[in-house]
């Protein structure tokens, strides 16, 4: 295969000149930690065992709610799972599915039925909000006066609702997504690579740590925590309350194309990408684990290479397969006019760097699991067997490796599940391959923090011994937070 020339190889951020980027890289796993101490006055510990168990809540609430059909009058988590009930009989029940009954009057279909007659209603400016509050079994309007809540509530049951003045109205919201500009310190542009939990993803040559940046529209955006440029080009930017991160990729024809995933396409797939100077541009991917030399001494490692054409401004953008992100633009020659050879950074070395969460479709997908000493979940040998033992192994690309979520809370290879032995809910119980049976055991959730849950048993998935050599096989045991519990998709 031949490559286009790779003379005037640049960096594709709209500026005359490379900007430092700041050296630190702050972990948002971190800031996520420390946000949740300082505001919910909680210890390190506390914290990292609270993300586990309201993990394994939402799985056993789904599991309530559908046991009690239409008698379900809500669940909510308070330190432990607690689900309204309207009978002792319905209380008994929800204690075996592993949540503490609440005695309430009204069913959650009740409420709900209040609030939407509350939707076909005119709200006049006063009035901010309402929604049903399962652990007040109450419908909860919020408006400007109490006046204004009674006459838009008027006709309801007075009992059902629950009334709160509140002088601040809503603010619009953002969108972050990816391919869409933002403007570093005032006077830099870039694009937007993908969207993750609290942020997004982008070039590192694009801004330091701690520059500010603005959105597509001019409104407060965010900060970069973390930056790497040269050696890598990837970045952070921690976004304000003002943006709300979405799955999608602009596709600069009036829509989005949603990220399902971050599974790594092979060289000669096709590719689009999407920056807000060439908008949607498409080719193949070419090579990877390139070097390149921006100039000055800076190199940069472990690009890919493809034939997709880009401009500057264009630097940071999304590159996806399919629906499987990619990576982001870092620099190339040629132009759009001409034709030109670009490079991107793998996507899923950023999210592992800085511990970040794609925010996807969740429309499933295959991927690696990846953790302990940057090692992969493994079937042995390949041998997808029932019985099965899983383990920690040099991440190699094999099926052995490739991890199905169809969105059912299994986790699948091989066409069985992930499972934990004989159901057990015991220290040390194995991590095994077994039939799906739709049996708990088979529920796994993997949390912003980064834990594995099994919900029946509140417990992590653990590499045994702290052991990161080949083979050591992974089990079940209290979440304690350590490196040897923390999992992310790549």
């Amino acid at each position: 295969m031949r490559f286009p020339a790779l003379a005037g190889v640049v960096l594709l951020s709209a500026t005359l000149a490379v900007l430092p980027a700041g050296a630190g890289q702050a972990s948002s796993t971190d800031d996520m930690f420390a946000a949740m101490r300082r505001d919910l006055n909680l210890t390190q510990a506390q914290v990292r065992v609270l993300l586990a168990h309201e993990a394994a809540a939402a799985v056993n609430s789904q599991r309530v709610q559908s046991s009690l059909g239409e008698r379900f009058a809500g669940a909510w988590f308070d330190g432990r799972l607690r689900a309204g009930v309207t009978s002792d009989a319905d209380a008994q029940r929800a204690r075996q599915l592993g949540a503490e009954p609440v005695r309430v009057r009204w069913t959650l279909r009740q409420l709900e039925t209040g609030k939407s007659a509350l939707d076909q209603r005119q709200a006049g400016a006063q009035v901010h909000s309402w929604y049903t509050d399962v652990t007040a079994n109450r419908v909860v309007v919020t408006a400007a006066s109490a006046e204004a809540a009674g006459q838009f509530t008027r006709g309801l049951d007075p009992e059902l609702i629950k009334l709160t003045v509140s002088a601040a109205a809503p603010r619009p919201l953002y969108d972050t997504r990816g391919g869409d500009q933002f403007v570093i310190n005032g006077n830099t542009l870039c694009s937007i690579g993908f969207a993750v939990a609290g942020g997004f993803v982008t070039a590192g040559h694009c801004g330091g740590v701690n520059s500010p940046t603005l959105g597509y529209n001019n409104v407060s955006q965010g900060t970069f925590r973390g930056s790497s440029f040269p050696v890598n080009d990837y970045a952070w930017v921690q976004t304000n309350g003002n943006w709300v991160s979405r799955p999608w990729v602009n596709n600069y024809a009036g829509g989005n194309v949603g990220v399902a995933g971050s599974q790594e396409a092979a060289i000669g797939s096709s590719i689009c990408r999407s920056g807000r100077t060439t908008g949607w541009r498409c080719g193949v991917i070419q090579a990877k684990n390139i070097t390149v030399n921006y100039g000055n001494g800076a190199l940069v490692y472990g690009l890919t290479q493809s034939n997709a054409c880009a401009e500057p401004g264009d630097s940071g953008g999304s590159w996806i397969s399919g629906n499987q992100a990619q990576g982001i633009t870092s620099g190339g020659s040629g132009n759009c006019s001409s034709g030109g050879t670009t490079f991107f950074q793998p996507v899923n070395e950023v999210l592992g760097a800085y511990g970040l969460s794609l925010t996807t479709t969740g429309g499933g997908g295959t991927s690696r699991i990846i953790g302990y000493a940057n090692k992969c979940i493994d079937v042995p040998g390949g041998n997808g067997v029932d019985g099965a033992l899983l383990q920690l192994w040099d991440c190699n690309g094999t099926a052995a490796q490739n991890w199905t979520f169809p969105g059912d809370g299994t986790i699948r290879a091989f066409g069985l599940c992930m499972d934990v032995a004989w159901g057990s809910t015991a220290n040390g119980a194995a991590i095994q391959l077994a039939h799906c049976s739709g049996n708990p055991a088979q529920q796994f959730v993997l949390s912003g923090a980064g834990d594995l849950v099994n919900p029946q048993s509140n417990k992590c998935v653990d590499v045994s011994g702290w052991n990161s050599a080949n083979g050591t096989k992974l089990i079940q045991w209290e979440c304690h937070g350590g490196a040897n519990q923390k999992w992310w998709r790549g």
